[in-house]
């Protein structure tokens, strides 16, 4: 039977959303606009969080 994992959590500062496009304003000599990407700083562009200490469950 198999196992199911557990869903990570997910960043609470971008809600999983962890990559935006930003459009600078200016175009390329094409006519197509120049865009930046941006990642979430909380979780540099995972969309979840991890923990920072393993815990230990049981004894």
């Amino acid at each position: 039977m198999p196992q199911h994992s557990q869903p990570k959590p997910v960043c609470r500062d971008c809600d999983g959303f962890a990559t935006a496009t930003i459009t600078t304003g200016t175009r390329t000599p094409d006519g197509a606009r120049t865009t930046i990407r941006v990642h979430c700083r909380a979780c540099q562009g995972l969309g979840h969080t991890v923990l920072a200490v393993p815990v230990r469950i049981g004894r």
